[in-house]
């Protein structure tokens, strides 16, 4: 069920599933630019919990098992799959498709990026899509956003640039900028990032693992 705080605010054409935990100062359905109030449908699956000050615009489609921390704004033509986290403060600008079981952490800037399944973004990552100022009448059709596939890992500060694909099972170290494609399971870190090793050389600290990332069972 929807909460019964009367600080929520859900506009015209938006359906929320079963079990539906909404939190105090929560707008769902604003429509975007340019549209009416109810033009767009905004859809959100079951078990959804949306925390405090979140804004979801119409037009986007959300399954299940989906959470938001804080403070996150989620703009419109975006499809988010099922069991999706996004942390406090970031913002999910147009045009983006996120995989399932993906985590975005806080602090975070997506637009028209696409997200694979079971990818971990660390706080703080900016993806950025446009090349050049927006006042170009291209600036969509020109490189647009990252692509970044299933199982890569992002670290926390990290800046992606216009284009750029972040290969299947990757990992990209804190406080990089990523300026060039990297090729899937690879170890990629600096600024400009530049290849490191490949995931297969990477050590686990502690020895409880031959290796990082065995404990994922999507990757056996």
């Amino acid at each position: 069920m929807i909460s019964d705080y009367k600080d929520v605010y859900i506009y015209k054409n938006v359906s929320t599933g079963k079990n539906c935990d909404i939190g105090p100062f929560v707008i769902l359905g604003k429509a975007p630019l340019n549209k009416k109030d109810g033009e767009l449908k905004l859809t959100i699956g079951n078990n959804a919990t949306i925390r405090s000050f979140t804004t979801i615009y119409a037009g986007s489609r959300i399954g299940d098992d989906f959470s938001t921390g804080h403070n996150v704004s989620i703009r419109e033509d975006n499809i988010i799959g099922n069991n999706i986290s996004i942390g406090s403060s970031s913002t999910i600008e147009f045009g983006n498709t996120i995989g399932d079981g993906s985590r975005i952490h806080s602090g975070c800037f997506l637009e028209m990026v696409k997200v694979g399944k079971n990818v971990f973004i660390g706080p703080n990552v900016v993806f950025t899509d446009d090349p050049h100022p927006m006042k170009c009448p291209h600036y969509k059709e020109c490189k647009g956003g990252a692509v970044v596939e299933s199982l890569a890992k992002i670290g926390a500060n990290c800046t992606i640039l216009p284009g750029v694909r972040i290969g299947r099972n990757s990992l990209v170290g804190a406080g990089s900028v990523v300026v060039e494609d990297v090729p899937e399971d690879s170890v990629f870190a600096g600024s400009p990032a530049r290849f490191i090793k490949k995931i297969s050389e990477l050590k686990c600290e502690k020895g409880y693992f031959e290796r990082p990332y065995l404990w994922e069972p999507y990757l056996s």
